[in-house]
């Protein structure tokens, strides 16, 4: 289904600097030298050709990440291999893993997710605040487990081809919009431990992580095994419920705006609800807010 664009708003993404060519062969090809030298022409034909040979061996994938790349700027490559603290989860050895073959549906997923990012914000009329492209878009698997995930830092989105959230292209468009919301936090200065830690302390001061409490708090329903919502596990803290205060305004949105079932507002929840909502949507989302006014109390 179409969005419904929404003409009389004119903002734009807030504007990332291009990949570099040099960048783009560490994400493709990481410290190996790619077979072909791609050496010729302009940067982005460069980058261009590295896709090509690094995809070479499956085509529709060689496709997808080339038209990615024409469309956002973003590049898909791999993870080095690395020992991962889990922190509740433990140590995780993840190794890189191309997703090409029985993997390339994450790669169609993820290139998905991105494009119905574009087409959310625009729908919105843009955001001056929030950038969602150009990224580093690394694939790995983890071995032997299936978290974490995915994970972000600088500019980087992190995806496990054996992820346990990744089981559909909505749950990887959810998913996505909670890493980029990372980065974005990360690029306003750690926003969230600023301005969100008042709202989350006093929530947890109230529930500690017991989960009748906390389900009038929390922003999404996913919870860690055996133990309490993802958001309120003390490992996580108000970076995670920031961010999924954001997958929660992009959830609430984009049902708005596709014209399907309304979710529950978050904001008309408990006051604490309310209060964070407000803040998140004033930083990232240029105050744009299509839900409806709660009822009065």
């Amino acid at each position: 289904m179409v969005l419904v664009l929404l003409a009389a708003r004119s903002l734009a993404q807030e504007a990332g600097p291009a990949l570099t060519r040099a960048r783009a062969q560490d994400i493709l090809f990481l410290a190996q030298p790619p077979p072909a030298p791609c050496d010729s022409g302009a940067e982005d034909a460069q980058i261009r050709c590295l896709l090509a040979v690094r995809y070479d061996q499956d085509s529709a994938a060689a496709k997808l990440a080339l038209d990615l790349y024409a469309h956002s700027g973003t590049v898909v490559g791999i993870l080095p291999e690395q020992d991962f603290d889990g922190a509740y989860r433990g140590q995780l050895h993840l190794v890189p893993r191309l997703p090409v073959g029985v993997h390339r549906k994450h790669l169609a997923w993820a290139a998905g997710a991105l494009e119905d990012f574009d087409a959310f914000f625009k729908a919105l009329g843009g955001t001056p605040r929030y950038r969602w492209s150009p990224l580093e878009f690394r694939f790995f698997e983890s071995v032997k487990r299936r978290t974490p995930s995915a994970f972000a830092i600088a500019w980087s989105v992190s995806y496990n081809v054996n992820g346990s959230l990744f089981t559909s292209e909505a749950a990887v468009r959810s998913t996505l919009f909670h890493e980029v919301f990372h980065l974005n936090d990360q690029q306003h200065g750690r926003w969230s431990v600023r301005a969100l830690s008042g709202v989350y302390d006093a929530i947890v001061a109230r529930c500690g992580t017991q989960v009748a409490c906390l389900t009038p708090y929390t922003p999404d329903s996913i919870k860690v095994i055996g133990g309490t919502y993802y958001d309120f596990m003390p490992d996580n803290g108000v970076q995670e419920y920031a961010a999924d205060l954001g997958r929660r305004y992009y959830a609430e949105h984009r049902a708005l705006l596709h014209k399907e079932k309304a979710l529950a507002p978050f904001k008309c929840g408990p006051d604490e609800n309310a209060k964070a909502w407000k803040l998140v949507v004033d930083e990232f989302f240029g105050g744009v807010d299509l839900i409806p006014a709660c009822p009065q109390r």
